[in-house]
């Protein structure tokens, strides 16, 4: 469950990363997200979604139980953990943590991607509206009535303003792009730093593992002395 939780955000990382930057992979990467939304694909989405949230609550919930017994004072040492029970919470905060950075990275992409879009649009409608406008100060210049001017005047006036507008729409879409690649970033730092928990978490395991076959040995051997 662990190791496909961290394929899962390293591949979710890794997209949000070409995202981020302008290269022949961010084509690639658009075209794919662009299929993934037609069709049964936000259906698909929205199901596995759903699905980690079912699983990240049972896995709060088994956090919650486990603080429970050792509030409840079920141990010898009331509010203590046993060692299997702290390898076991920390299992449990590990999952939980994956899937939320999961499901957060998941977002950022959606947004990225919807972003991208949209300043792609903007971007083709202000190369139009600077191509009208081009043609209509042309035109503007070669009559040489001034009643055949006037009209030219008032869309060249609408269509600056127009432009005006555009730029303003994508300078904010550019913002907001800004936002979304910083918490991408943040995010693929934390998954980094999970990483080497779960690294820790192994070892903490394998340490609790070889306490208990060192305690079996040594009842063992204390048994056979006594049967002796």
């Amino acid at each position: 469950m662990i190791q496909l939780l961290f394929t899962v955000l390293a591949a979710e990382a890794g997209l949000a990363t070409v995202l981020l930057f302008k290269t022949p992979l961010r084509k690639l990467a658009m075209l794919a997200l662009d299929r993934l939304k037609r069709g049964r694909g936000p259906v698909m989405v929205r199901t596995v979604a759903a699905t980690v949230l079912v699983v990240l609550a049972s896995s709060l919930h088994s956090m919650a139980k486990i603080h429970g017994h050792a509030g409840a004072g079920e141990l010898d040492a009331p509010g203590a953990l046993t060692p299997t029970d702290q390898v076991l919470l920390a299992r449990h905060m590990l999952e939980a943590s994956l899937m939320g950075y999961s499901l957060f990275l998941a977002l950022v992409i959606d947004r990225l991607h919807n972003y991208i879009r949209e300043m792609r649009g903007l971007k083709k409608n202000l190369e139009a509206v600077s191509k009208q406008n081009k043609s209509l100060q042309e035109a503007k210049f070669g009559s040489s009535d001034d009643d055949e001017s006037k009209p030219y005047q008032k869309d060249i006036a609408s269509l600056n303003e127009e432009i005006k507008k555009l730029k303003l729409k994508l300078k904010e879409k550019k913002g907001e792009v800004k936002d979304a690649e910083a918490k991408a970033q943040a995010a693929k730092t934390q998954s980094e730093g999970l990483a080497l928990k779960y690294d820790r978490l192994l070892e903490d395991n394998k340490h609790l593992l070889d306490q208990v076959q060192s305690g079996d040995i040594g009842v063992s051997r204390s048994e056979g002395k006594k049967n002796t």
